[in-house]
């Protein structure tokens, strides 16, 4: 048995952050792909919408269904691709559109007059990350396109960082925004209006106002997880007081077997870790398929009865095994916190992160979906 905790107050507090950030006059998207994160997408997304978000963003056409299935008619960008046969359906649902490809614009051409309503199309522009986005050279040509057909609205022009979280020296995003700007510059001069210009993300929105523009994109930051160490002492270099944020997530288990095992026995698949002494091994019933990663194998700690609690041997596909020789009167079905906290002790996403050589992103966002989440 094992479950999420969302902690409802917390995401409430880290939305409400951004917002008095950035102001009344913004549109603040709140993200939610990937399972909102790892945290549960149908629940985040309501409490980030009651808390003064006015956007969502999702990254596949399953995700903007599903939340709309679920009732939730809010404006919803999707962020990542969609495929020519599934563009229809998505329009039809009243999903904003992210576009770059010239052969969207044609798919899309061809079932507009059949459709009541407009296409809302929002353009990416490449600025320097190299991932999704059109070319300068080939952007006006591709929005008047888009402007020869009235069905299609282009509500949006966005563009993403490549490189502000992850070093103090944020030249590089600056030249990006400097792309971007140059971008709307020529939009006035061409007289071609976009009403909401978008490229801030967390990290963006934490350390410079300039990017915020119409709206703010914010993902990591709302769950209470900075975008990363670099960030953070950007904002302290920058005498600038660091946002406060509350981490959303905290994962459980319950222990599934005691058992002692003699001085000199081998735990585990690989006989990885061997005992120095008589030793209380205490199993848990998850693995990497959960999502508890096997980087772990020998390096992570649980917490039991406030206590850290070392993982020994291998992380297998659905268990454990932790060492509680020193923790006194552990039972069968007590509660073991794989990330979150338990009277003075605190496992984080970062803590996680360290251990697997990776980022708390990964971490949050590969926990099993189908782990049941409960708001407290």
């Amino acid at each position: 048995m094992q479950w999420v905790e969302i902690d409802s107050s917390a995401l409430t507090h880290n939305i409400r952050q951004f917002r008095r950030l950035i102001g009344k006059n913004r549109k603040l998207l709140a993200t939610v792909k990937a399972n909102a994160y790892g945290h549960g997408i149908l629940a985040v997304a309501k409490i980030a919408l009651q808390a003064g978000a006015d956007w969502l963003g999702v990254h596949s056409i399953e995700e903007g269904l599903f939340l709309r299935k679920k009732k939730v008619d809010c404006p919803i960008l999707v962020l990542g691709y969609i495929s020519f046969d599934e563009l229809e359906r998505a329009v039809r649902n009243d999903l904003r559109l992210t576009v770059y490809n010239p052969e969207t614009i044609e798919r899309l051409i061809e079932f507009a007059p059949h459709l009541q309503g407009q296409i809302r199309l929002h353009v990416k522009v490449e600025t320097g990350t190299h991932r999704q986005g059109i070319r300068e050279e080939d952007f006006f040509s591709f929005v008047e396109k888009i402007q020869r057909h009235p069905e299609l609205v282009l509500e949006g022009m966005s563009s993403h960082f490549a490189n502000i979280e992850d070093t103090t020296d944020h030249s590089y995003a600056r030249f990006q925004l400097d792309n971007f700007e140059k971008i709307c510059q020529k939009l006035k001069e061409h007289g071609i209006e976009i009403p909401i210009k978008h490229i801030a993300c967390t990290a963006a929105t934490i350390l410079f106002p300039e990017t915020y523009f119409d709206m703010v994109r914010i993902g990591v930051g709302m769950y209470g997880l900075w975008p990363s160490k670099e960030t953070y002492l950007s904002c302290i270099l920058q005498n600038r007081k660091p946002i406060q944020l509350k981490p959303v997530l905290s994962w459980k288990t319950r222990i599934a077997q005691i058992k002692k095992i003699p001085k000199g026995s081998f735990v585990g698949y690989g006989c990885s870790f061997r005992a120095t002494r008589e030793t209380i091994l205490a199993v848990l019933p998850l693995g990497y398929f959960d999502g508890y990663s096997r980087a772990f194998s020998n390096m992570s700690h649980v917490i039991i009865k406030g206590q850290r609690a070392p993982v020994r041997g291998r992380v297998a596909m659905n268990f454990v095994m932790t060492d509680v020789t020193d923790i006194p009167e552990v039972q069968v079905e007590d509660e073991a916190v794989l990330l979150g906290k338990d009277g003075v002790e605190t496992i984080t996403a970062d803590d996680l992160a360290a251990w697997a050589g990776t980022i708390n992103y990964e971490i949050v966002t590969c926990i099993n979906p189908l782990l049941p989440r409960i708001l407290v």
